[in-house]
């Protein structure tokens, strides 16, 4: 499995981010500088208007929906031997120092949690989180609160080591917040544990736009019950896009532990090659389990893939071909390569077949870009010609033919000449790499 490298963004898309980043809560100084530490705050006194104490602040009760920013809708106090649930409506303010009551009367009621809402401390505080912007799984050391419109939100998380120090520390320094490592709640993903309704936002559409081979670096981080919880959140073709993105050790822990219909869905959207090499690093029996949870048709064809040794062409080739007819024309194949978009990485030509199958030509996207729309493929059939190779060849012999062809890729042909799948460079880099325990002298020589 390749880890695609990183390509640098475009200036474009780096404006578009200061944008995006400039539009949150934390960009505001007003809010910056007025940040309410919710590890600094438990613990502190709750007041009545009088200023005489009632209890202690036992942890905020945040209101779990699309918001980015979650509303805080009431808090938990200790009072005497209870621990009673205080509506928001009932404090009149929320400082470092403590809270003040609006009210002398009060309708304490026994805490229980209702649907859709979580404490902070319990729920999301020291619980694994996605850090967006950062591509990071972290653990938050704490939570920052601020007044936006007239009402409390949670707009931050702190992730510093430091930060976990202080809150263990003694309580006078619980509650200083640290604005300059703060992350804006925005740029954050949360999980949940079963049961508790902490779970990913929709809305946070950042998630959905990372490149896979920074989901994978998030799904190789995350626990289990999270990371299944992330690729739940993603749709089929980007979850499929990031596993293939993973380490061979990572992703098979992932399928072990996944259940079964899920895993095998993931492996039916996967690129045929990726998901055969997948399934070779399972037992027989995980392998079998797998398969049958598939659509006939891709169980069909990844048993085909399977049948092919490792080590050879066959076994290293993709089967995502894009076969044409000679009559067919230039401006046809085009709308064909259009619907293709999801297989860009391992197409570099279009395969052209006669009436029963056999290879006439590779044309590449090149030719074709450059070719008038009204030309048919038949006019574009010429030198230079493919380089092609039959499924049973080793994988030195692989190496050879793309040395003496010198093209982008080779065509894997049976005896009767019928195209069966494509070998771009970059597979063969792929079982060459060291960490994949098939190193270039071990399999040449």
């Amino acid at each position: 499995m390749s880890r695609r490298p990183h390509l640098p963004s475009a200036p474009q898309a780096l404006r578009r981010r200061r944008e995006v980043r400039s539009r949150r809560l934390l960009a505001q100084r007003a809010v910056r500088d007025n940040l309410i530490s919710v590890a600094g705050a438990v613990g502190r006194p709750v007041w009545l208007p009088s200023g005489s104490e009632v209890g202690r602040l036992a942890d905020f009760v945040a209101r779990w929906d699309a918001a980015s920013y979650p509303l805080i809708s009431a808090l938990v106090a200790r009072v005497g031997r209870r621990t009673a649930f205080v509506s928001v409506d009932q404090v009149e303010r929320v400082t470092h120092r403590g809270v003040t009551l609006r009210s002398a009367r009060l309708d304490l009621a026994d805490f229980e949690r209702r649907e859709g809402e979580v404490v902070l401390m319990g729920d999301v505080v020291d619980h694994q989180l996605v850090d967006v912007d950062g591509v990071r799984v972290v653990r938050a050391a704490d939570l920052y609160l601020a007044q936006v419109g007239g009402v409390l939100r949670l707009v931050g998380a702190d992730v510093g080591v430091s930060t976990l120090l202080r809150r263990l520390g003694p309580a006078r320094y619980r509650s200083r917040p640290t604005p300059e490592r703060v992350i804006d709640w925005a740029a954050i993903q949360p999980f949940g544990r079963p049961g508790s309704p902490l779970r990913l936002r929709d809305s946070n559409r950042a998630l959905h736009r990372l490149q896979p081979a920074d989901l994978a670096d998030l799904l190789e981080e995350l626990g289990r019950t999270q990371r299944q919880e992330l690729l739940a959140a993603l749709e089929p073709e980007a979850a499929a896009d990031a596993l293939e993105e993973m380490e061979p050790k990572e992703l098979e822990a992932l399928l072990r532990e996944a259940p079964t219909e899920q895993a095998a869905a993931l492996l039916a959207v996967m690129e045929p090659d990726e998901a055969v090499d997948a399934l070779r690093d399972l037992e027989p029996e995980d392998q079998a389990k797998l398969l049958e949870a598939m659509p006939e048709p891709t169980a069909q064809r990844l048993l085909q893939l399977l049948e092919f040794p490792e080590r050879t062409a066959g076994g290293v080739m993709n089967t995502n071909l894009v076969a044409v007819r000679t009559e067919m024309s230039v401006d046809t194949v085009r709308q064909l390569l259009r619907d293709q978009e999801a297989h860009r990485d391992d197409i570099d030509g279009v395969v052209v077949v006669d009436e029963q199958g056999c290879l006439v030509d590779d044309v590449s996207l090149f030719e074709l870009f450059v070719a008038d729309s009204a030309q048919t493929l038949g006019e574009l059939v010429g030198e230079p010609w493919p380089t092609t190779i039959g499924p049973a060849a080793a994988l030195r012999d692989v190496v050879d033919r793309f040395i003496e062809g010198r093209h982008s890729s080779i065509l894997v042909i049976d005896e009767a000449q019928r195209p069966l799948g494509r070998i771009m460079a970059d597979d063969v880099v792929d079982v060459l790499r060291p960490e994949r325990g098939r190193l270039l002298g071990g399999i040449l020589t």
